[in-house]
């Protein structure tokens, strides 16, 4: 251990955190869980994609065979590694351990991690909201609930300007040069910007209440670099005001966009459109996006990559997130978020062998412009469905008109989006592959 020269002094800034989940990892090998336990941890690391691992305790030890490989971390110290073999399949050098972390990461001792793109590795949780229900993320996540609040929750940053970070921050690749093909993916959801929007209009007019939003996006945001948000008052007025959002990135424009907010009215007359009869959202199958505490279930599972299931085009899913926030506008700014997941996939459903799956691989897809009305309060922890029917599609675009209901039947919200979807005139490696290419 005296030989392994440690990197900590030369890289101030440079973490590792060791994050305890509070429900169970799970790995599984051809059918047998070979590792399972109620204590891991969740390592974030500078300059790589989080890794999660096991006590040695909780490991099924008679599916592995240590070998003579060795490798040496800088940050961690030397690492030894084993092979595992469960019936016919085996895999070597699949996982591994420093027996003799070094001091900043001392925790590490006596615990295990495995390559997640050869053992299928998974955070399982029980939530209580549900009775017991448990909800399972294949593992690596992008991050959590809260963290996606956390990038929608622009902050002041001068006169009639916000900033988010990114994400991670500081983003992979500030202290090791990491080539974008070993990286998740960049491109961050126009619904993102949309919510972020939303909220700095709010921000900039507090004392009234965001009923409309509407943006176009002029080009692709990413998460390893911060967003500024321009926010210029078009008018201030007692009854209405309107708000123009600009968000930019490297001095490029990605969204332009407008929001309506009001001072508020009690009903002269209601209409409202009725919520369609669909199973409640624990008789639906989950759907995962890695995002830890926002639960997604899809009426009837037809929200999937499988190219012979087909339908018709549409898709109804229920979202919550766990964590109730407090301001108004982050519950409409969330509820927001998710107006751009479904539409080009509800488009897609009628036709066998054309799944999401080809997105950004042999299909460039993407929202083009959105535009959302709210309509009666909405509390984000609460379940809301949405009704996603695409109206259009054809010559390169998609038109999609959304719904979104409370679980009681209030119509909270309603929308439409303007998507395209084109085969890629030029090979997507060259715009750096499923990592950047819309």
């Amino acid at each position: 251990m005296s030989e392994i020269e440690s990197a900590w002094g030369q890289y101030p800034g440079y973490a590792i955190d060791l994050v305890p989940w509070s429900g169970r990892g799970r790995a599984t090998f051809n059918g047998a869980i070979v590792a399972e336990s109620d204590s891991c941890l969740i390592v974030k690391e500078s300059d790589h994609q989080d890794q999660l691992y096991f006590p040695m305790g909780d490991v099924a030890w008679e599916h592995f065979t240590e070998t003579e490989q060795h490798t040496v971390c800088p940050f961690k110290g030397e690492a030894d590694y084993w092979s595992l073999a469960v019936g016919d399949q085996s895999e070597e050098n699949v996982v591994w351990a420093y027996r003799r972390p070094f001091p900043e990461v001392a925790g590490l001792e006596d615990h295990v991690a495995f390559y997640t793109d050869r053992v299928q590795v998974a955070l399982v949780e029980e939530v209580a909201e549900d009775n017991g229900d448990v909800v399972v993320y294949p593992f690596p996540v992008w991050g959590t609930a809260a963290d996606l609040a956390r990038l929608i929750d622009v902050v002041p940053d001068g006169e009639g300007r916000f900033t988010s970070p990114s994400f991670p921050d500081p983003p992979q690749g500030t202290f090791v040069d990491i080539p974008d093909r070993f990286r998740p993916r960049q491109v961050i959801e126009g619904g993102q910007l949309l919510g972020q929007a939303i909220v700095a209009a709010s921000k900039t007019v507090p004392d009234q209440r965001v009923v409309s939003a509407s943006m176009v996006f002029t080009r692709a945001a990413r998460f390893d670099s911060p967003l500024a948000v321009e926010v210029d008052v078009l008018r201030q007025g007692r009854t209405y005001s309107t708000v123009e959002t600009r968000i930019i990135q490297h001095d490029k424009l990605c969204s332009v966009g407008l929001v309506l907010l009001d001072g508020g009215a009690e009903d002269v007359y209601r209409v409202t459109a009725e919520m369609p009869e669909v199973p409640d959202p624990l008789e639906c199958p989950l759907r995962d996006f890695g995002v830890i505490g926002r639960d997604i279930r899809v009426v009837d599972g037809a929200y999937n990559f499988d190219p012979d299931d087909v339908g018709p085009p549409e898709l109804f899913v229920w979202m919550r997130y766990r964590d109730r926030p407090e301001a108004p506008a982050m519950q409409a700014a969330l509820l927001a978020q998710a107006t751009t997941h479904y539409t080009i996939g509800a488009s897609m459903r009628p036709f066998q062998g054309i799944t999401e799956a080809l997105a950004h691989k042999t299909l460039s897809t993407g929202p083009m412009t959105v535009d959302i009305a709210f309509h009666d309060d909405a509390d984000a922890a609460d379940w809301h469905l949405y009704e996603n029917p695409a109206i259009y599609a054809g010559r390169g675009h998609v038109q999609g008109q959304g719904r979104i209901f409370a679980q009681d039947g209030r119509l909270v919200a309603s929308y439409s989006l303007h998507a395209m979807v084109r085969s890629f005139d030029a090979d997507p490696k060259q715009m750096g592959g499923f990592t950047s290419a819309m």
